[in-house]
């Protein structure tokens, strides 16, 4: 079980594609207006993580699409109720109190689902139409909206399909869309204990986590997302509950002598992580240890694994 405090830190770029559309404005990728800087919602990264873990690690998760017999998206209801079920048997819930329903599909969720035991979920259990109740799970992993660490500027492109859009037609229809040259993205997310407990999150569930957002990332390959690329993977964890520093994203910043919205690679800038490391040190006492993934382009103002370990301070490269 997942006893102490842990801080993440992802940051991951794109090249020419459209990291999080927003599907209310022509499914542009999402810019700060006052900024300039890419926005990248929490939903999009939990997102990544699920398709991964269910995809190429096979475990179940409660948030997937499935369809039904009649072809219609299962709903949330139909979803939970997937779970009524004792020795692998389906159970009759005509049969059942709806105390002793919200029972059983709240322990099979917790011990099937892993995106519940980090990210929670709201369970709507209906045993009929006059008896309804529902479950609530604060998930102990949450991450901010993610945001790039640099001013971005949006490309329109417009091309021609591979058909008509219908029978006798003379010309192929015209698709467009809008892509980001470039983006760094991070994001910042924080490991709750104390929700942890309520979940029955598990390190070994914490692993598996760190590896969706590293490789998940890598396995984005739709044309959409195809150019992603995870650039540095940090998880502080603290010896002791309660306490974590806060906002490590903001402790990072990127210096370049090109104009931010002219950045078009990794090579165009270096990562500034001297404040990240002073108050890393400065907080030594708090930290068990650090896990740090980062990809060989990605260029820092110092090396972190080495000036950390100087400092006395337990890094593992993973």
């Amino acid at each position: 079980m997942v006893k102490h405090r842990s801080e993440l830190l992802f940051l991951y770029d794109v090249q020419w594609a459209n990291p999080n559309g927003d599907p209310v404005d022509g499914n542009k990728p999402r810019i700060d207006e006052e900024t300039g800087k890419n926005i990248v919602t929490d939903v999009r990264l939990k997102r990544t993580i699920r398709d991964y873990l269910y995809d190429y690690r096979q475990q179940e998760i409660f948030v997937r699409e499935i369809a039904q017999d009649d072809e219609y998206i299962q709903d949330a209801k139909a979803r939970a109720e997937d779970f009524l079920v004792k020795d692998g048997e389906k159970l009759d819930k005509s049969k059942l109190t709806l105390r002793e329903m919200k029972k059983i599909i709240n322990d099979e969720v917790l011990r099937q689902c892993i995106d519940v035991r980090l990210f929670g979920v709201t369970l709507p259990i209906e045993k009929n139409q006059k008896e309804k109740s529902s479950i609530t799970h604060t998930g102990p992993v949450q991450f901010k909206m993610g945001q790039s660490l640099h001013r971005v500027k949006m490309e329109y492109i417009k091309g021609t399909g591979a058909f008509a859009s219908g029978g006798q037609m003379t010309q192929k229809t015209f698709r467009e869309e809008y892509v980001l040259p470039y983006s760094l993205i991070a994001f910042y997310g924080i490991i709750n204990e104390a929700a942890a407990r309520f979940t029955g999150l598990t390190e070994e569930d914490v692993e598996l986590l760190m590896e969706a957002m590293w490789e998940g990332t890598k396995n984005l390959i739709s044309r959409s997302k195809v150019g992603h690329v995870p650039r540095l993977l940090l998880r502080v964890a603290y010896q002791e509950p309660y306490f974590h520093i806060g906002e490590l994203d903001k402790y990072i910043s990127l210096h370049t002598e090109k104009a931010e919205e002219e950045i078009r690679d990794v090579s165009d800038y270096v990562l500034d992580v001297s404040r990240l490391v002073e108050v890393l040190v400065q907080q030594k006492e708090h930290i068990a240890n650090i896990e740090l993934r980062q990809d060989g382009r990605l260029a820092c103002s110092e090396n972190l694994a080495e000036r950390l370990r100087k400092e006395g301070i337990t890094v593992d490269i993973r």
